[in-house]
């Protein structure tokens, strides 16, 4: 229901305050240094929670799903702290109950030696992980596969736009409103997320994997530092060439993990990738559908003038059998593509847009669409 942070030379405190008792792990991680709090899945209504000044311990904290039945708040650490044994202080005083996490300063050496994954969460993570990877049947129909991921989600919710608008809650609803139009012209569709929560990446390609996809597409919205920037751009995967805003992009997207307090121990980067023989043709027919789409999605949306089909070295994208792109829907950090992207008008016209690039692409005819460079 809220938060407090007090910061003491000593110590930094954070409390939180429950309506209900709940059964918390709270245990740290390094590269970067980052206290974990997981929790069985709550309703976050903390209103306006505090910011830390900066002077303590904490940098900074986030919190929501990461997934079904699971909660999370990340804590990132301004400097190596300690973790005090957690206290539960029943209902008193008009409060509800509180959960106090002490946090005292320590080494980096230190730090490290305690930090790490507690062993029964680490074999849930490695179970959910192992479920994801689960082969499925192909479609009795013979009916063509696309995954859809709306990118981020949960504890992590990507980019914020100047109108306030969420860049997790946008993509959802594009991804509901894509999948929709894709079933309805013949196509199975499967969705990484289909509600508000988080999905480590290697899950995500784990799970196009597993479906036997024929078509990945990740749903974002970008930002940048130059707010007159504008329009839609599509990302393949880079053999470690980019220049220097892809590179950019890659390495704020590969962080999607590290912002979600996912375990980083297993294999789960991307740099530089080295494509082999057996990805080639695969990368050439996720280029071949991201040029496709880009020319047919000219006369629905605002496009990035510059290179709008792009490459970088984004870990969602690593799947060695499976065409795939990251779709950036536009930049929420300017004014007229955040505005347009608020509204259902937009979103319809975009993911009729962009189904008819899909179903195109499979009857064999992109190249004649790329080549038009407009939309019939």
């Amino acid at each position: 229901m809220s938060a407090r942070i007090g910061e003491h030379a000593d110590k930094t405190r954070l409390v939180l305050e429950l309506s209900d008792p709940v059964n918390l792990r709270a245990f740290s991680l390094a590269s970067p240094n980052r206290v974990i709090l997981d929790l069985p899945e709550v309703a976050w209504r903390m209103g306006n929670p505090p910011v830390p000044s900066g002077r303590g311990l904490i940098k900074a904290y986030r919190y929501g799903v990461f997934r079904t039945g699971n909660a999370r708040m990340v804590i990132d650490l301004n400097r190596p702290a300690r973790l005090g044994e957690t206290l539960v202080i029943p209902p008193s005083a008009g409060f509800g109950y509180r959960l106090v996490i002490d946090l005292f300063p320590t080494t980096q050496t230190a730090y490290e030696s305690d930090a790490g994954w507690p062993a029964d969460l680490r074999k849930r993570e490695a179970d959910a992980e192992r479920r994801a990877r689960v082969a499925v049947a192909p479609s009795a129909t013979g009916k063509r596969v696309v995954v859809i991921d709306a990118g981020h989600g949960g504890i992590d919710s990507g980019t914020s736009g100047v109108n306030g608008l969420l860049e997790k809650d946008l993509v959802l609803a594009e991804t509901l409103l894509l999948a929709k139009e894709l079933r309805a012209r013949g196509i199975t569709v499967h969705l990484t997320r289909e509600k508000d929560g988080y999905g480590p990446l290697r899950d995500r390609v784990a799970f196009a994997r597993a479906h036997k996809a024929d078509l990945f597409l990740s749903i974002h919205a970008d930002a940048h530092s130059d707010a007159s920037v504008t329009g839609l751009s599509i990302y393949t995967l880079s053999d470690g060439r980019s220049d220097r805003e892809a590179a950019a992009l890659a390495k704020r997207e590969n962080q999607s993990d590290v912002i979600a307090g996912v375990d980083l121990l297993a294999d789960n980067s991307v740099t530089p990738i080295l494509i082999d023989l057996a990805q080639r043709d695969t990368l050439n027919k996720s280029a071949l559908f991201a040029k496709s789409a880009v020319a047919q999605l000219a006369g629905v949306t605002n496009i990035l003038a510059r290179s709008p089909h792009r490459s970088a070295s984004l870990a969602v994208l690593v799947a060695p059998d499976i065409p795939a792109v990251l779709i950036e829907l536009g930049f929420l950090s300017n004014l007229d593509d955040a505005a347009q992207m608020k509204t259902q008008a937009w979103r319809e016209k975009f993911a009729a847009g962009l189904a008819t690039a899909v179903v195109r692409h499979f009857a064999g005819d992109a190249a004649a669409v790329m080549a038009a460079g407009t939309r019939p």
